[in-house]
Order: structure tokens, then C-alpha cells, then sequence
């Protein structure tokens, strides 16, 4: 058995265990409501007794919270509500003597419509920062009517037009996401060096580096062409072939190497949508002459995406996947990573995912925990830089269907079901198909408050305090005091934790190793090897049904000792026979090391 091996360069950040804080959400200690750093500093000793290495906030920074932090208005200043920058240097301090680190999210694709950059942009057609956004004149059509300059939609939701109208000067603005967050003009250079001056603010308090939202978007096809009509009958198309992946965003990314990532000890990770090229993401991440440390690649959490009813929300979608899929797609990226030359990152779920266990597993009470576990032991177990959201390691699931679409206040959300009503306001099964799919796919889920007792509120505020947003009915029975106590050895949080301390031990193989799949056919079963360049094996056995299955292993390696599963009785006896079987029950996993071959 030939097993593919890595020659990477060792670097902290590829053996960190990254947690992602969604500070809205995580903690609220000033009682109003929304979680705050000093919420984030409380539980630190509960992240450092998880295993996590490096915090990651989302964004803080002061914003009319339209996109919840993500349209920001001062990159330097923090929003009140979540603290000042004194909180902040403490956070950081305070990470620093338990040896762990703080990665800020940096959004620099745009800003909010009330930065002073854009307030000043839009002030005039003469003003100085006026092409520091993308402004462009309207395009008449055969009536002389005037519109937009082109047909390019907008991707958060309502499918309505990218370029925005400012009365005052009669020209439009581009803004992908939503019309409050105009993109920025990085062909221009001044708008590169206050980015440049925003990364050194945060490098210099201390911050060891950055996830970087949507990069991959800073550079536009500066001819602005008309996108192909791929929905009929809709003014506006879907046009990231355009507006992703520009033709100077290798420059762009370098330049901000050269200038500032060099001159610093950090980590980066850059979100990029719309990237499925191997040989694109090798030049963004290549150990050797790369920009990035790593990027966020969205091929396993689109595994289920497909056109659905309202255009240009393809997210909003539930389409079929299955083990096969599985299997290739992070077979794909182990290959690129190990083979290429590049790193990974590792994630299941994050603020804008539904949760993993009820995305790729059964949330069901009978199987809610068996599946957390079952994706615990894949991402511990694989290659790459392992980032765990919060709430992962308690095994929090979507929000409950009956929940109204009242209940949902993230934007994409609100306009999904704002479009779908004008679309479809008398079809009630096309409505009630939406609602599903806002409980199956909405970002919300991943954005209910932080579980951490049985108290009012799962201890995320305190009783008669209303949280920002509604708590999942499961806090009772779900949360971080129940499954840290020393009584739940066997709880989500427990098994993490086992995971976790096993990977860190385990480095060499789990982090470094080679990968090789045991069984590449099993229609239920995704099983691999990992293997350190001392010879050492370990095997991983997922099976990825919610039926029984059996996975027939190869005779090399009947010298398995089994370590870790998800079912607390262990795993069953497997058959020592020529056709060494292994008998499986739903959403079971195992974790075993070969003690000879």
C-alpha cells in the first residue's frame, strides 16, 4: 500500500487548534443582551482545558452591524457594545499568559456605507476618495432609460442588482454584498496602503494574524462586462466569474505580503469563495512562494448546494450527497495539500454554515450525539490547520422547524424570505419549502447564543436580560456546564477534548502524515490511513449512514488496536478471518493504530 507523504516546513500554525468566536453570541457580561470580549476573556480557561491554541474573533470593530460586524465603519475603533480597545489589549494579554493567541477577522473587500471613506466618496464625483469605491455611470438602455452598468446580482439573497444608485450624483456604486457595504477600489494604491496601515495597527497591539473575509474578491474584472444568463427571466445574473478571482489578485496579495505579512510572526487564512481550481489555490497557499498561509475553501459545505427557486441563493438549497462525495472531496484536498505542497484549513461549520451535525449527520436526539462525535474524529484526524467553532465541541445543533422566520435576523435570511414572499405570495408549498430550507441552510443556526448552563438563557445572559437573538430550546439538555462536569466522560465536550490531545500527541501522523483511503468504493463508509514518516499507522473508520454498515479491511491490517469511538461500548468485534469485516452501527466512528503491518 502506497501511501502519499508530505514535506512540509513546521510551523505553529499548522499544529494550532483555532476556536472561533462569534462575539455576539459567546458570552454577554455587561447584561445587554449581545456577548462582548470581556465575555470572550471569562472563558478562556474553558478553551485552554478544550485544547484550542489560537482565538479567532469575528469581526468587533465598530459597525452599524447590518452584516453583524461584517460592514464596518472603523477598522481602529471597537463596536461599544462588544467593548474598547483596552478590553481588547487585556484579551490579549490574558491569551498570552495561558500560551495561546488571538487571530482577528480583517474585512477588506468593503466597508460599511458609513465609513468616512465612503462618506466621503459619495460626497462628490471631485472628492479625493471618490475612486477609492467603485463608482460607474449608467448604462442607457434603448429607451434611454438609465440603469444599472451592468447585469451582475448581488450575493446576499434578494437576486436584486450589485451596483447601487446614489441620487445625489446620479452615478452607482458596486457593492456585492449588500447596498450598505460598497466594495472597495483596490486598484487604487492609496486604498492598499490604508489597508496595509490597518493590518500594522493590529499586528503592533499584538495580534498574531488574520482571517481574511471573502479576499479573494478584491480584485474585479475592470471591464465590468454583462454576465451570461444563466436564469432566465431575471434581470440580474449571478457574476462571481467576474467579480472573484481577478486578474491582479496575485499581485495585490503579494504586495501585502512583501509590505507587512513578512515583517511579522502570523497566520493567515483566507476565506475564498468560487475557488475549486488546484492549481489557483496551490499559488495562493504554496509553501514556497504562496501569499496565504491556508485558505478557506467552501467545496465540503456546498456539498448538498444547488440551484433552488429563488435565483442566485443556490445556498439556500437542500440537494443529495453521499458518502462518494464525501469521500472525494476530502481525498481532493488532503492530495492538493500533502502532494502540492500547500496547507489546508479543517472546518465543518462556522457563523456562516448551519451546524455540522445537522448538515452532514442526524440531529435527531437518538443520534444527535453519535454524530458530533463521528465529525469530531474526522477533522481531529486529518490534515490541515483544525478550526472548531464554538458550540461545535457541545454538539449544538440547527434551530428547531417550527421556529417562525420572525426568529431568523441575519440578513441573508430576511431577504431570502422578503424574495421568496414576492415570488411566490399565494404557493404555499414553495413557502413552506422555504422555510425549510431557512432551518436546514440559514446562517442563523450557526449564530444562536452560546449554551453554557441550564440557566434562563443557557447562562449566555442573565434571567430578564433578552438576548440578541433567540436561544435554542435545547439549551436545557445541551450545554457546556452539563458536559464539562467530571460525571459526562462520555459528552461531546469530553470526546473533543480526548481528540484533541491525541492529535497534538500525535502530530507527526495526524497533522504531517501521509493519507491513503483503506476502502474507495464503500457506499457507506469513508475510511483512511494516516501515516508518519516513521512508519507508524493509524486508521480511521466513519461511517456516514444512519443504518448499519460493514467495511471489509484489507489483511495488512489485522494488527489493529483500537483507541477511540463514538459509541460508548467500543466497537464490536471484528471478524480474523481472509475477509477481515468490521461491523458498523449508525454514524459510528473509529479510531484505531496499526501495531504491525
Amino acid at each position: 500500500m502506497s501511501v502519499s507523504k508530505a514535506e512540509t516546513r513546521r510551523q505553529w500554525w499548522k499544529e494550532a487548534v483555532v476556536y472561533q468566536i462569534y462575539p455576539a453570541s459567546f458570552r454577554d457580561t455587561n447584561n445587554d443582551g449581545r456577548g462582548d470580549v470581556n465575555g470572550v476573556t471569562e472563558k478562556l480557561d474553558y478553551l485552554k482545558d478544550l485544547g484550542v491554541d489560537v482565538v479567532w474573533l469575528s469581526p468587533i470593530y465598530d459597525s452599524p452591524q447590518v452584516d453583524n460586524g461584517y460592514d464596518i465603519a472603523d477598522y481602529k475603533k471597537i463596536y461599544p457594545p462588544y467593548g474598547t480597545l483596552g478590553d481588547v489589549d487585556r484579551l490579549i494579554h490574558e491569551l498570552g499568559s495561558r500560551g495561546m493567541k488571538l487571530v482577528m477577522d480583517l474585512v477588506v473587500n468593503h466597508t460599511s456605507d458609513q465609513h468616512p471613506w465612503f462618506l466621503e466618496s459619495r460626497s462628490s464625483k471631485t472628492n479625493p476618495k471618490r475612486d477609492w469605491y467603485i463608482w460607474k455611470k449608467p448604462k442607457y438602455d434603448a429607451e434611454g432609460k438609465p440603469g444599472p452598468p451592468n447585469n451582475w446580482n448581488q450575493i446576499l439573497g434578494e437576486a436584486h442588482s450589485a451596483w447601487i444608485l446614489d441620487e445625489a450624483t446620479q452615478e452607482y456604486y458596486f457593492a456585492a454584498f449588500t447596498p450598505q457595504q460598497p466594495d472597495l477600489n483596490w486598484e487604487n494604491p492609496d486604498v492598499r496602503v490604508a489597508v496595509h496601515d490597518i493590518l500594522r495597527f493590529w499586528l503592533d497591539r499584538g495580534v498574531a494574524g488574520f482571517r481574511m473575509d471573502v479576499i479573494n474578491l478584491i480584485s474585479k474584472d475592470q471591464s465590468f462586462p454583462d454576465a451570461e444568463v444563466v436564469v432566465p427571466g431575471q434581470p440580474y445574473q449571478p457574476a462571481t466569474q467576474y467579480f472573484a478571482n481577478g486578474p491582479r489578485l496575485h499581485e495585490f496579495l503579494g504586495e501585502l505580503k512583501r509590505e507587512v505579512l513578512d515583517k511579522y510572526d502570523q497566520m493567515t487564512v483566507g476565506e475564498m469563495p468560487f475557488v475549486y481550481d488546484e492549481t489557483e489555490f496551490l499559488k495562493i497557499v504554496h509553501q514556497m512562494d504562496g501569499y496565504l498561509n491556508m485558505i478557506f475553501h467552501f467545496e465540503l459545505v456546498d456539498i448538498d448546494s444547488k440551484r433552488g427557486d429563488v435565483p442566485g441563493d443556490s445556498r439556500m438549497s437542500i440537494g443529495h450527497w453521499d458518502v462518494s462525495d464525501l469521500r472525494r472531496i476530502i481525498t481532493r484536498w488532503q492530495r492538493i495539500m500533502l502532494d502540492g505542497g500547500g496547507w489546508n484549513s479543517l472546518y465543518c461549520e462556522n457563523h456562516d454554515q448551519p451546524r455540522s451535525v445537522s448538515h452532514f449527520c442526524d440531529d435527531s436526539d437518538e443520534y444527535r450525539e453519535y454524530g458530533s462525535k463521528l465529525l469530531a474524529l474526522m477533522e481531529s484526524t486529518l490534515s490541515g490547520t483544525l478550526f472548531v467553532y464554538q458550540g461545535e465541541e457541545l454538539g449544538m445543533r440547527n434551530v428547531p422547524l417550527e421556529w417562525g422566520p420572525e426568529e431568523y435576523k441575519d440578513i441573508e435570511s430576511v431577504n431570502y424570505w422578503k424574495k421568496v414572499n414576492e415570488m411566490y405570495p399565494n404557493d404555499q408549498e414553495k413557502l413552506l419549502k422555504a422555510r425549510r430550507a431557512l432551518q436546514a441552510k440559514a446562517r442563523d443556526n450557526g449564530r444562536t447564543p452560546m449554551q453554557w448552563d441550564s440557566s434562563a438563557n443557557g447562562g449566555f445572559c442573565p434571567e430578564g436580560v433578552k438576548p440578541w437573538m433567540r436561544v435554542n430550546d435545547d439549551y436545557l439538555t445541551a450545554n457546556a456546564a452539563a458536559q464539562t462536569s467530571l460525571k459526562a466522560k462520555s459528552s461531546v465536550y469530553h470526546f473533543w477534548q480526548n481528540l484533541l490531545a491525541i492529535r497534538k500527541e500525535n502530530a507527526d501522523t495526524f497533522v504531517h502524515g501521509g493519507f491513503e483511503l483503506v476502502d474507495e468504493t464503500n457506499p457507506d463508509v469513508f475510511s483512511y490511513v494516516r501515516e508518519a514518516g516513521s512508519g507508524e499507522k493509524w486508521v480511521v473508520i466513519l461511517n456516514f449512514t444512519g443504518r448499519a454498515a460493514t467495511l471489509k479491511m484489507p489483511k495488512w491490517a489485522r494488527g489493529l488496536q483500537w483507541v477511540v469511538g463514538n459509541y460508548a461500548d467500543g466497537p464490536d468485534k471484528a471478524q480474523t478471518s481472509d475477509e477481515y469485516l468490521v461491523p458498523l452501527r449508525p454514524w459510528e466512528g473509529l479510531l484505531a493504530r496499526l501495531l504491525c503491518n
